[in-house]
């Protein structure tokens, strides 16, 4: 236990906005007195017995209660009761369904992996198999979309599903009968090692479980020789707070300020940490970017503002509000910003905001790029009133987001236009998903160390994948792109290959040869 003293677009935004930081859950709160609420009924009442046309009440209150607390911060918010669940699940660190990864192609379902130890592996579904019919009814080239998928193969813990099976070398679909049970959501991408020396680890969001997750792959990485450790934030939107403080405190020396949070009656709840971190010794450097929120910000600045380690990237996000989360009878629940938090040397990294503009709000990334921040480090201007210090001397700034203290742009090499086209039109993965079912057996059989080390496609492969291309209307040629280009285009189809055989064990080593960040923060 801790010592506690008094991507440009609006997925990223969402993504912040649904995992931010949390308190946690609070099941039993005090509600109003009814006369708090006489007005708000009494416009109800009316509106049911007088309004000219039929109205559905339900639908007034939550329209009512989501503009409440829109108008408030960028933060607070309503979710409805049908949208709970799946908010809530990654959260929690696990879901209940059938347990396989899957990529949507033509609209079929394609089976990744099945999860280790799920019931899909259980009774036998592999990597590579088509599902296309589920109790009994053709859902393949249905028009199917991922939430689609999730409402038929998900369910209640218990429950059965059966599914039919295209499986390459069968001609008849294999019908198997599957159990539904308990499916982990990992927080942990991957972690490895880069070097004898140097150690990797990629953290989505700050669930549940993170902590726990964050300390297995710790250990395995020091017994395998790990002496510095790269942590990947980027595009990690949050989570909890408890999970931030449990992951800077594995870092830091002995009673150092991690963060501390106010509330608006002044109450101060200060974090330190305690000297029982696993690597407190270990150097580390910290990759964040502007997709990198509110948790992901707590245990930068934790680290920064210390003086632990070194920070890579671009300009974070900038929350830096907590929620805490209110769940209703009927099954919904709303999130208000209950307290700010601060780093240790003072800064609250909260970005500025207008009541009842999140539209505003959730463009700023797009800002960023036009004013060239994240091409050019000189375009952020900071405002020396928020400037602060921490104990070696280092210059830190507060009102938006942890600044990196190695500052790397934006990749603005811009993709030959087919490979654009072919990246919009899913081309890539899917060409790798062809010639992984291809030749699985001979992929499955090396180790992935000889994979990342010796595979490329040959030149035959390559006339293919243009002929690929070409029956999608991608006009390339493929020995007439650059070196860059051709790097890229046959990297990211070697990281997909990678992954439909290893997952995100053999994905990620084999993209960061052409992601610039990582490059930059392993020369640290």
């Amino acid at each position: 236990m801790l010592n506690k003293k008094s991507d440009f677009s609006p997925i990223v935004f969402a993504l912040i906005l649904v995992f931010g930081i949390l308190l946690g859950k609070n099941l039993n709160f005090e509600t109003f007195h009814s006369n708090d609420l006489n007005k708000f009924n009494l416009v109800l009442s009316q509106l049911e017995e007088a309004y000219v046309d039929s109205i559905n009440k339900d639908d007034l209150i939550e329209e009512a209660v989501t503009n409440l607390l829109k108008n408030l911060d960028p933060h607070s918010y309503y979710i409805k009761a049908k949208d709970l669940p799946s908010i809530n699940e990654p959260m929690e660190g696990s879901f209940d369904g059938i347990g396989v990864e899957f990529n949507l192609i033509k609209d079929t379902i394609l089976v990744v992996a099945p999860i280790s130890g799920g019931p899909s592996q259980s009774v036998g579904i592999f990597s590579g198999d088509k599902i296309i019919s589920v109790n009994g009814e053709t859902i393949a080239g249905t028009g199917l979309k991922n939430e689609d998928v999730f409402k038929l193969l998900r369910g209640k813990r218990g429950t059965k599903v059966n599914v039919g099976i295209l499986r390459k070398g069968y001609r008849e679909l294999l019908e198997f009968e599957i159990t539904r049970d308990k499916i982990p959501i990992y927080s942990v991408d991957v972690s490895y090692m880069i070097d004898p020396e140097l150690g990797y680890i990629k953290i989505n969001r700050f669930a549940a479980n993170t902590y726990k997750e964050f300390i297995n792959a710790s250990k395995k990485l020091l017994d395998n020789g790990m002496k510095k450790l790269v942590l990947d934030l980027r595009n990690n939107p949050g989570g909890y707070l408890d999970a931030a403080i449990n992951i800077s405190n594995e870092f830091l020396d002995d009673n150092l300020l991690i963060v501390y949070t106010n509330n608006r009656l002044g109450d101060k709840k200060e974090y330190y940490s305690n000297q029982k971190g696993l690597l407190i010794n270990t150097p580390v450097i910290v990759i964040i970017d502007e997709g990198s929120a509110s948790a992901s910000e707590i245990v930068a600045g934790a680290l920064q503002d210390n003086d632990k380690g070194t920070i890579v990237g671009r300009r974070s996000f900038g929350k830096g509000l907590v929620q805490e989360q209110f769940e209703c009878s009927d099954g919904s629940a709303f999130r208000i910003t209950t307290q700010k938090y601060h780093t240790p040397t003072g800064r609250c990294i909260q970005r500025p905001y207008k009541k009842g503009k999140s539209d505003d709000y959730a463009s700023e990334l797009i800002d960023r790029m036009n004013s060239g921040e994240l091409i050019n480090k000189d375009s952020i201007v900071f405002n020396d009133s928020l400037k602060f210090i921490t104990p070696n001397g280092k210059i830190v700034y507060g009102g938006g987001g942890i600044m990196p203290d190695i500052f790397v742009p934006l990749d603005t090499n811009s993709y030959h236009p087919a490979i654009s086209e072919a990246i919009r039109k899913d081309l890539i993965r899917q060409f790798a998903f062809n010639y992984t079912n291809q030749y699985r057996s001979e992929l499955e059989s090396q180790e992935l160390s000889n994979f990342i080390a010796f595979f490329e496609l040959n030149i035959n492969e390559l006339k293919n994948l243009e002929l690929y291309f070409n029956s999608f209307n991608v006009k390339i040629s493929i020995f007439e792109l650059s070196k860059i280009d051709k790097d890229i285009l046959t990297t990211q189809i070697k990281a997909y290959i990678a992954r439909n055989i290893w997952n995100d064990d053999g994905f990620f080593p084999v993209i960061h040869t052409i992601d610039n960040t990582f490059q930059k923060a392993i020369m640290q």
